[in-house]
């Protein structure tokens, strides 16, 4: 965006803070805060190149700020590759204020080796008149029940956000983390709604299938990584395990989106990619012509360049104890499993019909076309996501 661009939506937004109301036809102006997936990046990581995660070139957080606005939208920026708690932590100091602490508890038990309980460098300044470090500023210093915040996720973002929710309400589940605000709970109201996009809720097969292609890569460090980091909560064994602690809170609008970028086989004219998949069953999923390159490779029936290793679009497993994967999880946007974006398993769940209900997932449909990162409008000959983020705003302002 533009300096000029920029200078009139700080007006605007300054302008809307001091009116202390909502955009006409609104029934709520909380702010909003945009957090993005595994091996995501904040809006600052690469200044040079202009490219943003939320909009690529383009700028999703400028197109909410000004939509029916003006409206406060801010872009967080989290670990690439951290757990939920550890990026929930993060999300929270930056809204509300003061350093990172990833509680004494949950890192000796939890955290990597080496791991800080409070590192340097992860501070937010609530209060621009006494910042003697210099820290950037947070988000939104007063938040809390009286002002609550819409929170939008992507990917990992999603979970995270939920791991969040589950802080903020009910504090660690092993009780006090040396003092840290986030873990001491209680703080039920402060986010109006939740909205997840391309949500990993229930794992994706991308990690099983692809991750254990190379067996002989196993190794004693990458079982702890896998444990200790993100990639186990990516995991379908691993996300049933976050499910049962990470609840769906009844103060809450919960609102999840899923994207499909694979179709199922036909001996022709389905969209796919022929030529990586010239034969085709009707019993497997394959990537859309139109799906990024990359993850062309893993969404299909085979993992291409593989002497038949499964890929997303025909991968099953029924191990004893593990999380069955049957024929519905084939479909994907090429990242995740369609089936894992509606709502976590066992959870509340409810096709979204024009009514919101707190306490349960209201599912916002299926967008079909669009990959992992189309929703995200990166560079791709896929669909523009701008009407999906203008229906979020209309639901999320209108509660």
């Amino acid at each position: 965006m533009s300096s000029l661009n920029t200078l009139c939506t700080r007006a605007l937004l300054a302008l809307a803070c001091l009116l202390g109301m909502a955009p006409a036809g609104a029934a709520n102006n909380d702010p909003v805060v945009l957090v993005h997936g595994f091996l995501g990046f904040g809006p600052d990581t690469y200044p040079g190149n202009g490219f943003l995660y939320w909009g690529g070139y383009r700028n999703i957080a400028a197109r909410m700020q000004v939509y029916k606005g003006p409206h406060a939208v801010y872009t967080a920026g989290v670990g690439a590759i951290s757990s939920n708690w550890d990026r929930a932590a993060e999300l929270y100091a930056q809204i509300k204020g003061g350093c990172v602490d990833y509680g004494a508890t949950h890192v000796a038990r939890y955290g990597y080796p080496g791991q800080a309980r409070q590192p340097t460098g992860k501070c937010w300044a609530a209060d621009p008149n006494n910042n003697p470090h210099g820290y950037p500023l947070a988000f939104y210093p007063q938040w809390d029940a009286a002002h609550p915040v819409h929170l939008v996720g992507h990917s990992q973002g999603g979970t995270t956000i939920r791991a969040l929710v589950q802080l903020l309400e009910y504090g660690s589940p092993d009780g006090d983390e040396g003092g840290g605000d986030l873990y001491r709970g209680g703080k039920r109201g402060w986010v109006k709604s939740v909205v997840t996009i391309s949500a990993p809720h229930n794992g994706t097969t991308l990690r099983d299938a692809v991750l254990y292609v190379l067996p002989n890569l196993r190794s004693p460090l990458r079982d702890i990584l896998d444990n200790r980091l993100a990639h186990w909560e990516l995991a379908p064994d691993g996300a049933r395990e976050f499910n049962r602690w990470a609840q769906t809170s009844p103060s809450v609008y919960w609102f999840s989106v899923g994207t499909l970028a694979t179709v199922a086989g036909t001996w022709c004219c389905n969209g796919s990619d022929r030529v990586l998949a010239p034969v085709q069953s009707s019993q497997f999923q394959y990537p859309r012509d139109d799906m990024i390159p990359y993850f062309k490779l893993f969404a299909g029936e085979t993992i291409a360049g593989t002497l038949g290793q499964p890929g997303m679009g025909s991968y099953t497993q029924s191990a004893l104890g593990r999380v069955r994967i049957d024929s519905s999880w084939f479909a994907s946007d090429g990242v995740v499993n369609t089936v894992s974006m509606r709502a976590p398993a066992g959870h509340p769940v409810r096709d979204y019909d024009g009514h919101a209900v707190k306490g349960s997932w209201n599912y916002l449909g299926t967008y079909e076309g669009y990959d992992h990162f189309d929703i995200l409008n990166w560079p791709n000959t896929g669909p523009s996501a701008d009407p999906v983020y203008d229906r979020i705003c209309d639901i999320i302002f209108g509660l």
